[in-house]
């Protein structure tokens, strides 16, 4: 069960990791919340996952409190690039890929488990700012 877990939490880090390369864009390009679906291609985890990922300053880190026994780290480059680990218990992986202004794609692998690809769309929800 631990090891499900991880794959998934690692799944979605990894999906932001996978994107597409974007034009000319700034790692702030990218700031906010995005929807992360990492789809398990070979190996013994659940076949898909669904996670909550926030990027800041370049910084990627998963959004939800539900996932506090998670740890994960990675970065954004300004090209869009994305670079994570996950790890979770005994269990680690990483993920790789691109982000573009909207939506990004890549694979990720936690150790001998599991493998597969993600997808990642940017939340559109805006948050209300007093004048």
């Amino acid at each position: 069960m631990t090891s499900t877990f991880t794959a998934l939490t690692l799944a979605a880090g990894l999906a932001l990791t996978g994107l597409l390369p974007a034009a000319h864009a700034q790692a702030g390009d990218y700031t906010g919340t995005w929807r992360v679906e990492l789809v398990t291609e070979s190996g013994i985890c659940d076949s898909r996952y669904s996670y909550a990922v926030s990027i800041q300053e370049g910084q990627v880190r998963l959004a939800s409190a539900a996932d506090a026994g998670t740890r994960m780290s990675g970065r954004v480059g300004a090209d869009g690039t994305v670079g994570l680990t996950v790890s979770n218990g005994g269990a680690s992986g990483a993920a790789s890929g691109r982000l573009q202004t909207q939506t990004g794609s890549g694979t990720w692998k936690v150790s001998a488990l599991c493998s597969g690809s993600w997808t990642a769309r940017r939340s559109n929800t805006r948050t209300a700012q007093a004048e």
